[in-house]
């Protein structure tokens, strides 16, 4: 049994960038509730990085609206085209995986993407199960049914090719082997970012050459980062990730720009449409506090990814340490081995990993962000006596209890 056509659309339709074409969706749906046959709804995973965040939440939340209206989710975890690696975006040629760390990569990202998606009504394929078997006379097939000129329509691949920047063959066949996917499951609506819009265009008209129903696209907006300026990233440092502890995540979001309160209700927290309205309406006017609205918004998201009784915890614990300025009731511990009783605070920071390396240590003690027994430290070359355990407070949200066996 599927709810009407109408209270469909309506769902599908929310938040949505574009559906291409909604007509066409329209029909599916209408030959889907009189055959009572679910569609099938394609996302295509990049398992190049095994962490999810919100942003990719982004997409998998309207996934999971596909599955709650009684439809398949196919969750297609690229790990043969994760050997390619996916230019979108790019300036210059991404790294190539194995398919054994694609592999690796997928298995996490399933097991992530799981704390958004329900397990019923889930299917999970790896597109080497179709595009491994495939031979050279298979792959010139392929290609000839697509133009460079079509290509090269791609901003990024038009980019770099005005600017002289190479372009290797192999990332020219990535569209084409992520629209292979289409086809070999005859997804009936694929999703992604507005940044993916390309590659799933090309999936419908590869679908059509192989005389196959093409496919409808829906595309979702980019969610930016904590910094509020680039979209969320690793490579950003400004992500929240799905797998983050609940004081981090409770921490991170409390750290958003004030602008971004409602997206991150809408894309993030997935309020109904309504609440977001009468937020973005109370913030304008005054009559709702940045803060508080902050607090209410980390909490519905820390409740989603782990619990209520881990979001009343970590606003406790934001509490002490920002507005009470007390340390967190628990702090990890770290011992050191085989070191020095004395050691460079820059080391300290960079082999206990509350630094990426020595010179983002040196950096965020310059910047005054480094806090030894609630000390600011000023100079990265001073020895610490790690005889016995000190605090170390890095940034707002990172502590950690230190000191060499």
């Amino acid at each position: 049994m599927f709810p009407t056509v109408n209270e469909q659309m309506d769902l599908i339709r929310s938040g949505a960038v574009e559906i291409i074409p909604e007509e066409e969706l329209v029909k599916k749906i209408e030959k889907s509730i009189k055959q009572n046959k679910s569609l099938i709804i394609k996302l295509g995973a990049d398992p190049s990085r095994p962490d999810l965040h919100l942003g990719h939440a982004v997409v998998l939340n309207k996934l999971r609206q596909f599955q709650d209206l009684g439809h398949i989710a196919t969750l297609i975890i690229g790990d043969f085209t994760g050997t390619i690696g996916d230019p979108t975006g790019r300036s210059k040629t991404r790294p190539q995986l194995t398919l054994e760390e694609a592999r690796q990569n997928g298995e996490s990202y399933l097991e992530q993407a799981t704390l958004v998606l329900s397990k019923e009504r889930l299917s999970v394929k790896y597109n080497s199960e179709w595009l491994a078997s495939m031979n050279f006379v298979d792959v010139i097939n392929l290609a000839a049914k697509y133009t460079v000129a079509q290509l090269l329509e791609r901003d990024d691949f038009s980019k770099r090719y005005k600017e002289g920047t190479p372009i290797s063959l192999h990332e020219l066949l990535y569209p084409l082997a992520q629209a292979m996917d289409s086809a070999a499951i005859k997804s009936d609506v694929e999703l992604g970012g507005t940044d993916q819009k390309f590659n799933l265009l090309v999936g419908r008209e590869i679908q059509r050459a192989y005389n196959l129903e093409p496919q409808c696209i829906l595309t979702m907006p980019i969610l930016e980062g904590t910094d509020g300026v680039e979209k969320m990233s690793k490579s950003y440092d400004n992500y929240i990730g799905l797998s983050d502890v609940p004081d981090n995540m409770f921490g991170k979001i409390m750290s958003i720009p004030d602008n971004l309160i409602t997206r991150y209700l809408q894309y993030a927290a997935f309020a109904p449409l309504e609440e977001v309205l009468y937020t973005k309406k109370g913030l304008d006017d005054g009559s709702l506090h940045p803060r508080n609205e902050k607090v209410r918004l980390a909490k519905l998201i820390v409740k989603k990814y782990h619990s209520q009784e881990d979001a009343d915890k970590a606003l406790e614990n934001f509490e002490k340490i920002f507005k009470n300025k007390e340390l967190p009731n628990e702090i990890d511990e770290f011992i050191l081995e085989n070191e020095d009783k004395n050691m460079f605070i820059q080391d300290i920071l960079a082999k206990t990993n509350l630094c990426p390396s020595k010179k983002e240590a040196k950096r965020m003690i310059e910047q005054g962000g480094v806090y030894i027994e609630n000390q600011k430290c000023a100079d990265p070359f001073e020895k610490i006596d790690l005889s016995d355990f000190k605090i170390f407070k890095v940034g707002k949200r990172k502590f950690l209890k230190i000191k060499i066996q």
